[in-house]
């Protein structure tokens, strides 16, 4: 008994928090919390990693949407859409970040903001050429469909627009939604021959035809239709931001700059065939081996390490800065003198100076930074600008009223935005910004960085 009331406490308990979180104004939660959380999908054009660089459609325009708050960013991605939309409606994130359709049922999930632009669903089938001039299963108008499957992406926003493709089949098609399996993926899979038929938005199909030769994308399924993101239905003020945002960003003339930069991306084939493309593999570097083996001296995430060393040399080899730092680490002569090292010695080498040289730094910082997670900014600080003007800039955010155990909005604020001769000359402008995902300096780029490369490297 005394159990079931212990359940049913903790389940009323549940329902109201999330009731009251309803009646919270998604914009209202981000000034509150400090950062805009967004939804988006994994694939080559919305959200990817190629060579250690997040990249993609809805990255670019969410971080322009962020900036434009004046917030950091923060994105959680899925392959499916169920899971992006179960993340909204429960109010785990503030908006989902996809090219949705306007439809009666998507306005029941979701209030759509302004249209990013228009697009059409293309069949994707493979050409009908050579031996395969006079087949059967080439399909020239819908209503021709035969009796066979025709694969979609699970996406309740197109249940309708679905539903009208297989009554202009006749209702022959046999439609069926994959969870698992994304547009790219459907694409593939008829390029391979595994699959005959599938339903792609055209702008999508029409990327991939560069890759996929063979596949057939001229038979279209579904007219124009526009899109949009989607915010929860207490959302008023936010999607007002995002409708102001859009319209400034639209007459600007980068939305569409942005748009042609990964739909009319003449790279595909070398993304594609890149061994470093997170949608490919979960390989970051020619060095992510040698960062697993060494990320253990210092029981850091290996990832982290990787977004350093991107931070410092973009993977490449060889390189020497002004200040005559070098190699992939970027360590100035004197510690690489130390750890016995230069530009040309091999890269195991030069990842394991890096990391004795963290580890290093790691044991000079004083214990009175306990939290692990300070700690990593401060040596990655002390890495860039030296140990001694952090312990510096430590001192002189206690002297001013901040806890010199704090990076961010504390000794950062001492160490990048006051001057040495007035630090309070100015008034403080740094807004309350969650510890992991502010927007400027090394540290924070670094980390930015490696929450990327922890959603789609794993």
């Amino acid at each position: 008994m005394g159990m079931a009331l212990f359940a049913i406490a903790v389940y009323i308990t549940h329902s109201l928090y999330y009731r009251e979180a309803e009646k919270k104004d998604a914009f209202h939660r981000i000034r509150e919390r400090g950062f805009l959380i967004a939804l988006t999908d994994e694939n080559t054009l919305n959200y990817f990693i190629y060579r250690g660089e997040p990249m993609g459609y809805q990255l670019v325009l969410l971080e322009s949407f962020a900036r434009y708050l004046g917030v950091p960013l923060k994105i959680i991605s899925s392959k499916s859409i169920p899971t992006l939309n179960y993340y909204l409606r429960n109010n785990a994130a503030d908006l989902i970040a996809l090219n949705l359709p306007i439809t009666t049922e998507g306005k029941s999930l979701v209030s759509f903001s302004m249209p990013f632009g228009e697009t059409r669903l293309a069949l994707v089938q493979l050409k009908a050429s050579g031996k395969n001039k006079d087949d059967t299963t080439y399909v020239k108008s819908l209503k021709d469909f035969p009796a066979d499957t025709l694969y979609v992406r699970q996406n309740s926003f197109f249940a309708s627009i679905y539903h009208s493709i297989y009554k202009a089949t006749k209702k022959k098609a046999i439609l069926r939604e994959s969870s698992i399996f994304s547009q790219e993926d459907l694409i593939r899979l008829v390029s391979e021959g595994k699959i005959r038929y599938a339903i792609c938005q055209e702008n999508v199909a029409m990327v991939y035809k560069r890759y996929y030769q063979n596949i057939d994308i001229s038979l279209i399924a579904y007219p124009h239709y526009s899109y949009c993101w989607g915010v929860g239905h207490a959302s008023d003020s936010l999607l007002a931001e995002i409708n102001k945002w859009l319209g400034e960003y639209k007459s600007s003339g980068k939305l569409k700059k942005t748009y042609l930069e990964y739909f009319n991306n003449q790279r595909i084939v070398n993304l594609l065939r890149s061994n470093f493309f997170s949608v490919n593999s979960n390989r970051l570097s020619p060095y992510d081996d040698i960062l697993h083996e060494q990320s253990k001296r210092i029981n850091w995430d290996w990832r982290l390490i990787a977004s350093l060393v991107y931070e410092e040399s973009n993977f490449r080899l060889g390189q020497v800065s002004t200040r005559s730092a070098s190699g992939l680490m970027q360590l100035m002569p004197e510690t690489a003198v130390k750890y016995g090292i230069d530009s040309l010695s091999p890269p195991a080498r030069q990842i394991e100076a890096g990391v004795k040289y963290l580890q290093y730094l790691d044991k000079q910082l004083p214990k009175d930074v306990v939290d692990p997670r300070e700690r990593v900014y401060f040596v990655l600080a002390a890495y860039n600008v030296g140990l001694g003007r952090v312990l510096a800039a430590r001192e002189k955010a206690e002297k001013y009223g901040r806890d010199k155990g704090k990076w961010n909005r504390h000794v950062d604020y001492y160490l990048l935005r006051r001057s040495k001769s007035n630090p309070r000359a100015n008034p403080d402008s740094v807004g309350t910004f969650f510890p992991d995902y502010k927007t400027e300096g090394f540290v924070d780029d670094i980390v930015t960085r490696f929450y990327h490369y922890r959603n789609l490297i794993r």
